[in-house]
Protein backbone atom coordinates (compact mmCIF):
# COMPACT_ATOMS: atom_id res chain seq x y z
CA UNK A 1 0.00 0.00 0.00
CA UNK A 2 2.88 2.45 1.20
CA UNK A 3 4.94 1.98 -2.15
CA UNK A 4 1.28 2.19 -4.61
CA UNK A 5 1.02 6.05 -2.88
CA UNK A 6 4.37 6.67 -3.39
CA UNK A 7 4.23 6.00 -6.80
CA UNK A 8 1.09 7.54 -7.38
CA UNK A 9 2.08 11.17 -5.44
CA UNK A 10 5.83 10.60 -7.47
CA UNK A 11 3.23 10.21 -10.94
CA UNK A 12 1.21 13.01 -10.15
CA UNK A 13 4.21 15.11 -8.90
CA UNK A 14 5.84 14.56 -12.72
CA UNK A 15 2.79 15.28 -14.46
CA UNK A 16 2.58 18.77 -13.14
CA UNK A 17 6.01 19.86 -13.33
CA UNK A 18 5.59 18.09 -17.36
CA UNK A 19 2.21 20.33 -18.03
CA UNK A 20 4.65 23.61 -16.46
CA UNK A 21 7.71 23.19 -18.64
CA UNK A 22 8.88 24.71 -21.36
CA UNK A 23 10.54 21.51 -23.23
CA UNK A 24 7.06 19.82 -23.56
CA UNK A 25 5.99 21.81 -26.58
CA UNK A 26 8.94 20.98 -28.19
CA UNK A 27 8.21 17.00 -27.67
CA UNK A 28 10.48 16.59 -24.64
CA UNK A 29 9.57 16.09 -21.18
CA UNK A 30 10.18 17.95 -17.98
CA UNK A 31 13.39 16.78 -16.21
CA UNK A 32 12.15 15.85 -12.36
CA UNK A 33 13.88 18.31 -10.49
CA UNK A 34 15.60 22.18 -11.34
CA UNK A 35 18.40 21.10 -9.62
CA UNK A 36 19.24 18.14 -12.59
CA UNK A 37 23.01 17.87 -14.28
CA UNK A 38 23.06 20.60 -17.17
CA UNK A 39 23.76 18.58 -20.57
CA UNK A 40 23.20 20.68 -22.98
CA UNK A 41 22.10 24.60 -23.58
CA UNK A 42 20.51 26.31 -26.35
CA UNK A 43 18.05 29.15 -26.91
CA UNK A 44 15.21 26.99 -25.77
CA UNK A 45 16.95 26.07 -22.28
CA UNK A 46 19.12 23.90 -20.17
CA UNK A 47 18.56 20.54 -20.99
CA UNK A 48 19.53 17.05 -19.03
CA UNK A 49 19.05 13.12 -19.46
CA UNK A 50 16.88 10.95 -17.87
CA UNK A 51 15.69 7.59 -18.68
CA UNK A 52 18.16 7.49 -21.64
CA UNK A 53 16.30 10.75 -23.32
CA UNK A 54 16.49 14.64 -23.14
CA UNK A 55 14.74 16.34 -20.81
CA UNK A 56 14.03 20.19 -20.51
CA UNK A 57 15.29 21.46 -16.56
CA UNK A 58 12.60 23.98 -15.16
CA UNK A 59 13.45 26.69 -13.53
CA UNK A 60 13.08 27.28 -10.01
CA UNK A 61 10.49 29.42 -9.15
CA UNK A 62 10.70 32.02 -6.65
CA UNK A 63 10.33 31.49 -2.98
CA UNK A 64 6.77 32.46 -2.25
CA UNK A 65 6.86 31.65 1.96
CA UNK A 66 9.92 34.38 2.06
CA UNK A 67 6.96 37.27 1.89
CA UNK A 68 5.13 35.49 4.78
CA UNK A 69 8.25 34.82 7.12
CA UNK A 70 9.09 31.52 6.29
CA UNK A 71 12.03 29.79 4.04
CA UNK A 72 10.92 27.63 1.57
CA UNK A 73 12.35 23.81 1.95
CA UNK A 74 15.48 22.59 0.77
CA UNK A 75 15.46 19.11 1.30
CA UNK A 76 12.01 17.64 0.74
CA UNK A 77 8.69 17.53 -1.43
CA UNK A 78 6.35 16.12 1.35
CA UNK A 79 3.29 17.97 1.95
CA UNK A 80 2.29 18.39 5.45
CA UNK A 81 -0.34 21.10 5.32
CA UNK A 82 -2.11 23.16 2.32
CA UNK A 83 -3.78 26.42 2.53
CA UNK A 84 -4.46 29.28 0.03
CA UNK A 85 -0.61 30.50 0.51
CA UNK A 86 0.74 26.86 -1.19
CA UNK A 87 2.03 23.99 0.18
CA UNK A 88 3.50 23.70 3.41
CA UNK A 89 6.57 21.09 4.74
CA UNK A 90 8.39 20.52 8.14
CA UNK A 91 12.13 20.77 8.06
CA UNK A 92 14.37 20.93 11.39
CA UNK A 93 10.53 21.27 12.93
CA UNK A 94 9.66 24.81 10.64
CA UNK A 95 7.45 25.24 8.46
CA UNK A 96 8.79 25.84 4.76
CA UNK A 97 6.96 26.63 1.56
CA UNK A 98 7.18 24.16 -0.83
CA UNK A 99 8.02 25.50 -4.44
CA UNK A 100 6.72 23.53 -7.32
CA UNK A 101 9.12 22.30 -10.02
CA UNK A 102 10.89 19.72 -7.56
CA UNK A 103 13.31 21.02 -4.47
CA UNK A 104 16.85 19.02 -4.34
CA UNK A 105 17.21 16.01 -2.60
CA UNK A 106 20.50 15.78 -0.37
CA UNK A 107 22.43 12.72 -0.78
CA UNK A 108 26.06 11.84 0.11
CA UNK A 109 27.04 12.70 -3.69
CA UNK A 110 25.95 15.86 -5.45
CA UNK A 111 26.88 13.43 -8.96
CA UNK A 112 27.88 10.00 -10.37
CA UNK A 113 31.37 9.49 -9.02
CA UNK A 114 31.73 12.97 -7.72
CA UNK A 115 32.77 13.52 -4.16
CA UNK A 116 31.99 17.30 -3.16
CA UNK A 117 35.09 19.22 -2.11
CA UNK A 118 35.38 20.95 1.37
CA UNK A 119 35.18 24.85 1.12
CA UNK A 120 36.84 27.52 3.37
CA UNK A 121 37.41 26.86 7.53
CA UNK A 122 34.10 27.37 9.31
CA UNK A 123 34.37 28.67 12.95
CA UNK A 124 31.39 28.22 15.57
CA UNK A 125 33.51 31.58 16.70
CA UNK A 126 32.05 31.08 19.98
CA UNK A 127 28.40 31.41 18.70
CA UNK A 128 25.42 28.66 19.86
CA UNK A 129 26.56 25.46 17.30
CA UNK A 130 23.13 24.89 16.51
CA UNK A 131 21.71 27.84 15.86
CA UNK A 132 21.49 29.82 11.99
CA UNK A 133 21.92 25.62 10.54
CA UNK A 134 19.62 22.99 8.68
CA UNK A 135 20.08 19.89 11.26
CA UNK A 136 21.37 17.32 9.00
CA UNK A 137 18.86 14.03 8.92
CA UNK A 138 20.42 10.61 9.80
CA UNK A 139 19.75 8.28 6.50
CA UNK A 140 20.46 5.08 8.70
CA UNK A 141 18.04 6.39 10.98
CA UNK A 142 15.36 6.82 8.17
CA UNK A 143 15.88 3.25 7.18
CA UNK A 144 14.81 1.94 10.44
CA UNK A 145 11.91 3.86 10.37
CA UNK A 146 10.98 3.17 6.84
CA UNK A 147 11.43 -0.67 8.73
CA UNK A 148 9.33 0.24 10.87
CA UNK A 149 6.19 2.16 8.75
CA UNK A 150 5.95 -1.24 7.07
CA UNK A 151 5.31 -3.20 9.21
CA UNK A 152 2.33 -0.96 10.56
CA UNK A 153 -1.14 -1.19 9.75
CA UNK A 154 -2.89 1.82 11.33
CA UNK A 155 -2.85 4.72 9.01
CA UNK A 156 -2.54 7.48 12.17
CA UNK A 157 0.48 5.67 13.32
CA UNK A 158 2.07 5.68 9.87
CA UNK A 159 1.74 9.13 9.93
CA UNK A 160 3.28 9.87 12.66
CA UNK A 161 5.90 7.53 11.51
CA UNK A 162 6.61 9.58 8.51
CA UNK A 163 6.55 12.94 10.75
CA UNK A 164 9.78 11.01 12.26
CA UNK A 165 11.44 11.31 9.09
CA UNK A 166 11.43 15.24 9.22
CA UNK A 167 13.63 15.18 12.44
CA UNK A 168 17.01 15.37 13.02
CA UNK A 169 18.96 12.93 15.99
CA UNK A 170 22.41 11.99 16.42
CA UNK A 171 24.65 9.09 14.82
CA UNK A 172 26.16 7.13 16.91
CA UNK A 173 30.14 5.94 16.43
CA UNK A 174 30.08 3.03 18.99
CA UNK A 175 32.71 1.06 17.70
CA UNK A 176 35.65 1.27 15.41
CA UNK A 177 33.80 -0.09 12.43
CA UNK A 178 30.67 1.87 12.76
CA UNK A 179 32.97 4.96 12.83
CA UNK A 180 34.80 3.97 9.59
CA UNK A 181 31.26 3.29 8.09
CA UNK A 182 29.19 6.75 9.40
CA UNK A 183 31.73 9.16 9.93
CA UNK A 184 33.12 10.23 6.77
CA UNK A 185 29.81 9.16 4.88
CA UNK A 186 27.75 11.61 6.99
CA UNK A 187 30.56 14.35 6.68
CA UNK A 188 30.24 13.57 3.21
CA UNK A 189 26.60 13.79 3.03
CA UNK A 190 26.13 17.23 4.86
CA UNK A 191 28.59 18.90 3.13
CA UNK A 192 26.93 17.86 0.01
CA UNK A 193 23.64 19.19 1.22
CA UNK A 194 25.18 22.12 2.15
CA UNK A 195 26.50 22.54 -1.30
CA UNK A 196 23.48 22.14 -2.85
CA UNK A 197 21.20 24.04 -0.47
CA UNK A 198 23.67 27.16 -0.10
CA UNK A 199 23.11 26.49 3.72
CA UNK A 200 25.17 25.60 6.58
CA UNK A 201 24.43 21.61 8.02
CA UNK A 202 24.61 20.59 11.26
CA UNK A 203 25.61 17.15 11.60
CA UNK A 204 25.81 15.64 15.79
CA UNK A 205 27.91 12.71 16.38
CA UNK A 206 28.30 10.96 19.50
CA UNK A 207 32.11 9.44 20.27
CA UNK A 208 31.46 6.16 22.63
CA UNK A 209 34.00 3.85 22.35
CA UNK A 210 36.28 4.05 25.77
CA UNK A 211 38.60 1.45 26.96
CA UNK A 212 35.75 -0.21 29.66
CA UNK A 213 32.92 1.63 28.43
CA UNK A 214 29.70 2.10 30.43
CA UNK A 215 31.60 0.60 33.54
CA UNK A 216 28.08 0.22 36.04
CA UNK A 217 26.11 -1.46 33.31
CA UNK A 218 25.93 -4.71 31.42
CA UNK A 219 23.95 -3.92 28.67
CA UNK A 220 26.10 -1.24 26.58
CA UNK A 221 29.28 -2.96 27.61
CA UNK A 222 31.63 -1.80 24.70
CA UNK A 223 34.18 -3.51 22.52
CA UNK A 224 37.47 -1.61 24.25
CA UNK A 225 39.01 -3.31 27.42
CA UNK A 226 40.12 -1.40 30.53
CA UNK A 227 44.27 -2.12 29.19
CA UNK A 228 46.88 -0.24 28.04
CA UNK A 229 46.95 -2.53 24.65
CA UNK A 230 42.81 -1.58 23.99
CA UNK A 231 43.60 1.92 25.27
CA UNK A 232 46.48 2.54 22.27
CA UNK A 233 43.82 1.29 19.89
CA UNK A 234 41.23 3.64 20.98
CA UNK A 235 43.52 6.40 20.42
CA UNK A 236 44.90 5.37 16.56
CA UNK A 237 42.15 3.66 15.04
CA UNK A 238 39.53 5.72 16.77
CA UNK A 239 40.02 9.36 17.97
CA UNK A 240 43.54 9.87 15.51
CA UNK A 241 40.42 8.61 12.51
CA UNK A 242 38.00 11.01 13.42
CA UNK A 243 40.42 13.67 14.18
CA UNK A 244 41.81 12.90 10.10
CA UNK A 245 38.09 13.24 8.70
CA UNK A 246 37.22 16.19 10.99
CA UNK A 247 40.35 18.12 9.93
CA UNK A 248 39.54 17.50 5.92
CA UNK A 249 35.88 18.38 6.19
CA UNK A 250 36.07 21.64 7.91
CA UNK A 251 33.66 23.76 6.24
CA UNK A 252 30.93 22.35 8.17
CA UNK A 253 29.86 22.60 11.26
CA UNK A 254 30.16 19.77 13.32
CA UNK A 255 28.62 18.96 17.29
CA UNK A 256 30.05 16.40 18.82
CA UNK A 257 28.52 14.50 22.11
CA UNK A 258 31.30 12.89 23.93
CA UNK A 259 31.29 9.57 25.85
CA UNK A 260 27.84 9.17 27.42
CA UNK A 261 27.83 8.04 31.43
CA UNK A 262 31.63 7.65 31.53
CA UNK A 263 32.23 10.42 33.52
CA UNK A 264 29.12 10.44 35.60
CA UNK A 265 30.26 6.68 37.15
CA UNK A 266 33.44 7.98 38.10
CA UNK A 267 31.08 10.14 40.11
CA UNK A 268 29.33 7.98 41.65
CA UNK A 269 30.43 4.32 41.14
CA UNK A 270 33.80 4.30 41.97
CA UNK A 271 34.03 2.43 45.05
CA UNK A 272 31.05 0.04 44.66
CA UNK A 273 31.47 -1.06 41.19
CA UNK A 274 35.56 -2.44 40.65
CA UNK A 275 34.72 -2.39 36.68
CA UNK A 276 34.80 1.85 37.08
CA UNK A 277 37.71 2.00 39.36
CA UNK A 278 39.81 -0.24 36.73
CA UNK A 279 38.03 1.92 33.73
CA UNK A 280 39.27 5.32 36.00
CA UNK A 281 42.43 6.03 34.01
CA UNK A 282 41.32 5.53 30.76
CA UNK A 283 38.31 7.50 31.23
CA UNK A 284 40.20 10.30 32.18
CA UNK A 285 43.09 10.24 29.71
CA UNK A 286 41.06 9.69 26.55
CA UNK A 287 38.42 12.71 27.33
CA UNK A 288 42.20 14.67 27.79
CA UNK A 289 43.88 13.14 24.59
CA UNK A 290 40.17 13.94 22.57
CA UNK A 291 39.67 17.09 23.52
CA UNK A 292 43.81 17.94 22.58
CA UNK A 293 42.98 16.61 19.39
CA UNK A 294 39.39 17.73 18.83
CA UNK A 295 38.90 20.81 20.86
CA UNK A 296 41.33 23.01 18.66
CA UNK A 297 39.27 22.41 15.46
CA UNK A 298 37.36 25.53 15.03
CA UNK A 299 34.31 23.94 13.31
CA UNK A 300 33.56 21.79 15.88
CA UNK A 301 31.81 21.82 19.34
CA UNK A 302 32.24 19.40 22.13
CA UNK A 303 29.69 18.71 24.66
CA UNK A 304 30.57 16.31 28.10
CA UNK A 305 28.17 13.90 29.25
CA UNK A 306 26.93 14.52 32.64
CA UNK A 307 24.17 12.01 33.17
CA UNK A 308 21.13 13.23 34.17
CA UNK A 309 18.79 14.61 37.27
CA UNK A 310 18.41 11.22 38.92
CA UNK A 311 21.97 10.25 38.48
CA UNK A 312 24.01 13.39 39.78
CA UNK A 313 21.47 16.05 40.72
CA UNK A 314 22.03 15.29 44.79
CA UNK A 315 23.88 18.39 45.80
CA UNK A 316 26.58 15.66 47.29
CA UNK A 317 26.33 14.69 43.55
CA UNK A 318 26.99 18.15 41.34
CA UNK A 319 29.73 19.57 43.92
CA UNK A 320 31.46 15.77 43.19
CA UNK A 321 31.06 16.17 40.02
CA UNK A 322 31.68 20.19 39.29
CA UNK A 323 35.41 19.03 40.11
CA UNK A 324 35.59 16.28 37.98
CA UNK A 325 34.39 17.99 35.85
CA UNK A 326 36.87 20.94 36.03
CA UNK A 327 39.49 18.48 35.95
CA UNK A 328 38.87 17.06 32.71
CA UNK A 329 38.35 19.85 30.79
CA UNK A 330 41.66 21.56 32.29
CA UNK A 331 43.11 18.51 30.76
CA UNK A 332 42.69 18.83 27.62
CA UNK A 333 44.18 22.50 27.17
CA UNK A 334 44.71 24.05 24.56
CA UNK A 335 41.47 21.99 23.28
CA UNK A 336 37.86 23.72 24.45
CA UNK A 337 34.45 22.37 25.70
CA UNK A 338 31.47 24.44 24.39
CA UNK A 339 29.24 22.41 27.24
CA UNK A 340 27.50 19.60 28.75
CA UNK A 341 25.05 17.17 27.43
CA UNK A 342 22.07 15.69 29.89
CA UNK A 343 19.50 13.19 29.90
CA UNK A 344 21.06 10.61 27.02
CA UNK A 345 19.25 7.93 26.33
CA UNK A 346 17.27 8.73 29.41
CA UNK A 347 13.78 9.65 30.01
CA UNK A 348 13.24 12.37 32.75
CA UNK A 349 11.09 14.79 31.63
CA UNK A 350 11.99 18.38 31.19
CA UNK A 351 9.76 19.58 33.79
CA UNK A 352 7.66 17.87 36.36
CA UNK A 353 5.85 20.23 38.97
CA UNK A 354 4.34 17.40 40.64
CA UNK A 355 7.74 16.45 41.90
CA UNK A 356 9.81 18.24 44.61
CA UNK A 357 12.15 17.60 47.30
CA UNK A 358 10.59 15.10 49.13
CA UNK A 359 10.64 10.88 50.10
CA UNK A 360 9.21 10.46 47.02
CA UNK A 361 12.37 12.01 44.98
CA UNK A 362 14.72 10.48 47.83
CA UNK A 363 15.58 13.95 48.54
CA UNK A 364 16.54 15.04 45.47
CA UNK A 365 16.50 18.74 44.54
CA UNK A 366 16.68 18.54 41.04
CA UNK A 367 13.96 15.83 40.00
CA UNK A 368 13.76 17.28 36.45
CA UNK A 369 16.30 18.11 34.00
CA UNK A 370 15.15 21.56 33.72
CA UNK A 371 15.67 22.31 37.47
CA UNK A 372 19.35 20.22 37.01
CA UNK A 373 20.64 22.36 34.21
CA UNK A 374 19.89 25.50 37.07
CA UNK A 375 21.75 23.93 39.43
CA UNK A 376 24.51 22.59 37.39
CA UNK A 377 25.22 25.61 35.83
CA UNK A 378 26.19 27.94 38.84
CA UNK A 379 27.85 24.80 40.56
CA UNK A 380 30.19 24.31 37.01
CA UNK A 381 30.86 28.25 37.18
CA UNK A 382 31.43 28.36 40.61
CA UNK A 383 33.55 25.73 39.81
CA UNK A 384 35.83 27.68 37.28
CA UNK A 385 34.89 26.34 34.11
CA UNK A 386 33.84 29.18 31.80
CA UNK A 387 31.83 27.47 28.85
CA UNK A 388 29.09 26.22 30.30
CA UNK A 389 26.34 25.40 28.11
CA UNK A 390 23.85 22.64 27.64
CA UNK A 391 21.79 20.24 25.13
CA UNK A 392 19.49 18.35 26.92
CA UNK A 393 18.53 14.96 25.09
CA UNK A 394 14.37 14.92 24.47
CA UNK A 395 14.34 12.14 22.29
CA UNK A 396 12.45 9.77 25.11
CA UNK A 397 11.40 12.22 27.77
CA UNK A 398 7.79 13.91 26.47
CA UNK A 399 5.75 12.03 28.40
CA UNK A 400 6.45 10.82 32.41
CA UNK A 401 7.24 6.82 31.92
CA UNK A 402 5.90 4.28 34.20
CA UNK A 403 9.31 3.62 36.30
CA UNK A 404 8.75 3.07 39.79
CA UNK A 405 12.45 4.89 41.18
CA UNK A 406 13.30 7.81 38.85
CA UNK A 407 16.86 6.20 38.18
CA UNK A 408 14.88 3.13 35.75
CA UNK A 409 16.82 3.61 32.65
CA UNK A 410 16.05 -0.06 30.21
CA UNK A 411 13.11 0.32 28.01
CA UNK A 412 10.67 2.37 29.82
CA UNK A 413 7.08 1.53 29.45
CA UNK A 414 4.98 4.98 29.01
CA UNK A 415 7.83 6.06 26.59
CA UNK A 416 6.84 9.33 24.42
CA UNK A 417 9.17 11.41 22.10
CA UNK A 418 9.44 14.70 23.81
CA UNK A 419 10.54 18.64 22.36
CA UNK A 420 11.91 18.35 18.34
CA UNK A 421 15.27 19.51 17.99
CA UNK A 422 15.84 23.43 18.50
CA UNK A 423 17.95 25.55 18.83
CA UNK A 424 17.61 28.28 21.88
CA UNK A 425 14.40 26.32 23.12
CA UNK A 426 13.99 28.06 25.86
CA UNK A 427 14.54 32.06 26.49
CA UNK A 428 15.33 32.57 30.17
CA UNK A 429 17.68 30.02 29.76
CA UNK A 430 20.95 31.25 27.67
CA UNK A 431 22.62 28.94 28.61
CA UNK A 432 20.42 26.07 26.93
CA UNK A 433 21.85 25.21 23.23
CA UNK A 434 19.23 23.18 22.14
CA UNK A 435 16.58 20.29 23.04
CA UNK A 436 18.15 17.40 20.51
CA UNK A 437 17.40 13.81 19.98
CA UNK A 438 21.13 11.99 20.57
CA UNK A 439 19.27 8.66 21.93
CA UNK A 440 16.91 7.48 18.69
CA UNK A 441 13.65 6.54 19.32
CA UNK A 442 12.78 2.67 18.77
CA UNK A 443 16.54 1.52 19.21
CA UNK A 444 16.33 -0.86 22.49
CA UNK A 445 18.42 0.25 25.48
CA UNK A 446 19.20 -3.78 26.39
CA UNK A 447 18.05 -7.21 25.86
CA UNK A 448 15.58 -8.34 28.62
CA UNK A 449 16.78 -12.18 27.65
CA UNK A 450 18.22 -13.23 31.31
CA UNK A 451 20.43 -15.69 29.60
CA UNK A 452 21.88 -13.14 27.60
CA UNK A 453 25.89 -12.42 27.55
CA UNK A 454 25.18 -8.46 28.06
CA UNK A 455 21.57 -8.79 29.94
CA UNK A 456 21.27 -6.05 32.80
CA UNK A 457 19.01 -6.77 36.01
CA UNK A 458 17.30 -3.36 34.74
CA UNK A 459 16.36 -4.59 31.62
CA UNK A 460 14.33 -7.06 33.59
CA UNK A 461 12.12 -4.88 36.02
CA UNK A 462 8.58 -4.41 36.11
CA UNK A 463 9.16 -1.34 34.20
CA UNK A 464 11.03 -2.64 31.36
CA UNK A 465 9.20 -3.15 27.65
CA UNK A 466 9.67 -7.09 27.65
CA UNK A 467 11.03 -8.86 25.18
CA UNK A 468 13.48 -6.26 24.33
CA UNK A 469 16.33 -6.85 21.94
CA UNK A 470 20.17 -6.70 22.89
CA UNK A 471 20.68 -2.45 23.26
CA UNK A 472 21.12 -0.87 19.87
CA UNK A 473 18.87 -3.24 17.85
CA UNK A 474 15.50 -2.25 16.62
CA UNK A 475 12.58 -2.53 19.01
CA UNK A 476 9.37 -1.85 17.48
CA UNK A 477 7.14 -1.88 20.00
CA UNK A 478 9.19 0.67 22.23
CA UNK A 479 9.19 2.88 18.83
CA UNK A 480 4.94 2.83 18.38
CA UNK A 481 4.10 3.55 21.59
CA UNK A 482 6.63 6.98 21.69
CA UNK A 483 5.51 8.40 18.97
CA UNK A 484 1.51 7.05 20.09
CA UNK A 485 2.74 9.26 23.22
CA UNK A 486 5.06 12.09 21.77
CA UNK A 487 4.56 15.41 23.50
CA UNK A 488 3.89 17.90 21.70
CA UNK A 489 1.72 15.43 19.44
CA UNK A 490 3.31 14.15 15.92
Amino acid sequence: MKTTIALTAVAALAAKVSAACWSQPLGYPCCSSPNAEVYYTDNDGKWSVENNDWCGIPVKEECWAKKLGYSCCTSTSRVEYTDNDGKWGIENGNWCGIVDGGVPTPGPNPGPNVDPVPGSQYDHNGKNPFAGHEFYLNPYYLDEVDGAIAQMSDSSLISKAEKMKTYSNAIWLDTIKNMQTWLETNLKGALAQQESTGKTVLTVFVVYDLPGRDCHALASNGELLANDSDWARYKSEYIDVIEEKLKYYKSQPVVLIVEPDSLANLVTNLDSTPACRDSEKYYLDGHAYLIQKLGVLKHIAMYLDIGHAFWLGWDDNREKAAKVYAKVVNSGSPGQVRGFTDNVANYTPWEDPTLSRGPETEWNPCPDEKRYLEAMHKDFKSAGIKSVYFVCDTSRNGKKVDRKHPGEWCNQTGVGVGARPQASPISSMDYLDAFYWIKPLGESDGTSDTSAARYDGYCGHDTAMKPAPEAGQWFQKHFEQGIKNANPPL
